[in-house]
């Protein structure tokens, strides 16, 4: 018996890191989730459809990466010029960088024909 997959889930949030910080994981992982987090809070307050289809469908994130600072922020011009919900994390300074360092971006969530275009070419964070 073969089995088919279909990806029925149609919203997705992206979260951009910047490859060029040589964070340690642990930030990472702090970093990205507070993009997700304001990235949740920006589309309930005023995406409302879109938030609660990507909620139903069980919050679908995706991390990515990008070489720096100026690819993150073409990434965000593209993205709000698109009417895309974003959130810029500029990190407070208090461990591994310094104050005011921009470090990733919140896309979405938004439906996946209107992220992917923009989104769908960069590498996964490994």
């Amino acid at each position: 018996m073969k089995w088919i997959f279909v990806n029925i889930m149609k919203y997705k949030m992206i979260i951009a890191v910047r490859d060029d910080l040589d964070l340690s994981c642990g930030k990472i992982a702090a970093q990205a989730s507070h993009a997700a987090v304001g990235c949740a809070f920006e589309a309930k307050k005023s995406y409302t459809n879109w938030f609660k289809k990507w909620q139903s469908e069980g919050g679908k994130k995706v991390v990515v990466r990008v070489e720096d600072l100026d690819e993150l922020l073409d990434l965000e011009r593209v993205a709000k010029s698109r009417k895309l919900p974003t959130y810029l994390i500029t990190d407070a300074g208090l461990t591994e960088i310094p104050p005011e360092t921009v470090t990733c971006l919140g896309i979405g969530p938004a439906p996946n024909e209107l992220v992917d275009p923009i989104t769908g070419e960069l590498p996964l964070l490994k």
